[in-house]
């Protein structure tokens, strides 16, 4: 496994999963929110933002979290060996986002000027979060199934499933975030 693309609902801990395959593998981590978002929560432009996947994908080995699937998919899964799918209850997501949005604090996976608050604009956040399974997944698994369907895809189930995954697998290095 080098090149492990992760997906699932936000507060599903795509990033901190991220991070642990990244610091147990000595592969670089790619936040797809990091990449895609400027400060103040600003859209860039589309090909903007492909380009700066296309750069970080470019390298013969990392971690990308995110789903981004109709953005991103053509260029990170024909290089991807793994997919993780991070099945994780719609309540816990809402609980942890929710919980990240009250504390307010800045997020390594969030670029800089880009802090969760509680607002309009997160009552909407809640909403997807909550209809991500039924509203938003199956889209996402359709392009993944469109462009990957040879890519192993591994299915994850709470935090206990999660911390096993990690744990059986080989410690080899140092953590390295784009």
């Amino acid at each position: 496994m080098q090149r492990i693309v992760i997906l699932g609902n936000a507060g599903s801990g795509k990033s901190t999963l991220a991070r642990a395959l990244g610091e147990r593998l000595g592969l670089p981590v790619i936040h797809l929110d990091k990449l895609f978002w400027e400060p103040g929560w600003i859209e860039p432009d589309a090909e903007q933002f492909r380009a700066r996947v296309r750069k970080a994908v470019a390298a013969d080995a990392w971690v990308s979290e995110g789903n981004y699937a109709r953005r991103t998919f053509d260029l990170r899964l024909p290089r991807a060996d793994l997919i993780i799918w991070l099945d994780t209850p719609r309540l816990t997501c809402l609980v942890r986002v929710t919980k990240r949005s009250v504390m307010n604090r800045p997020r390594p996976d969030l670029p800089a000027g880009c802090r969760e608050k509680i607002d309009q604009a997160f009552l909407t956040f809640l909403k997807f979060v909550w209809n991500f399974d039924r509203g938003y997944r199956p889209g996402i698994d359709g392009v993944r199934q469109a462009i990957g369907p040879e890519i192993p895809v591994v299915h994850l189930r709470g935090t206990r499933e999660i911390a096993n995954f990690v744990e059986r697998l080989p410690v080899t290095g140092n953590d390295l975030l784009v």
